[in-house]
């Protein structure tokens, strides 16, 4: 490819990227206007006024989340009974209690005691789920 020719494609995608800009200008401009601007900027600015998690909290935070999603797909391969919906209120309450929990080694101990607490009830569930 010669030197005229690559001079060319990168003013034509320039060209692009110019038209880019001024259509997401005026695409942003015209949803600043409408009514409903108002609840995004405040859903946002709730977002950024939650604190920063740091890398443990965030490791932790998944792990949680892992172990809330694992309750789960194993609760649902029980038979729909009263069994099942104890046991997901059960895993539910539990979860809602510790959510305001900020202490990572609390964190921690909670999730190895969740963890041991799901090991036996998975026992459980396999039976259930077998018959």
């Amino acid at each position: 490819m010669t030197v005229s020719n690559q001079l060319r494609l990168l003013s034509t995608d320039m060209l692009r990227l110019q038209r880019t800009r001024r259509l997401f200008a005026t695409l942003s401009d015209a949803s600043s206007a409408s009514p409903s601007s108002s609840t995004s900027t405040s859903a946002r600015k709730r977002r950024l006024d939650k604190p920063t998690l740091t890398l443990d909290q965030f490791i932790q935070r998944r792990r949680v989340l892992g172990l809330w999603r694992e309750i789960l797909r194993d609760i649902h391969r029980i038979p729909k009974s009263p069994t099942r919906t104890e046991l997901l209120d059960y895993a539910r309450t539990e979860f809602k209690r510790n959510k305001t929990v900020q202490d990572t080694t609390q964190i921690r101990y909670l999730l190895s005691t969740g963890r041991s607490e799901y090991e036996g009830m998975k026992r459980y569930i396999d039976q259930l789920a077998m018959s």
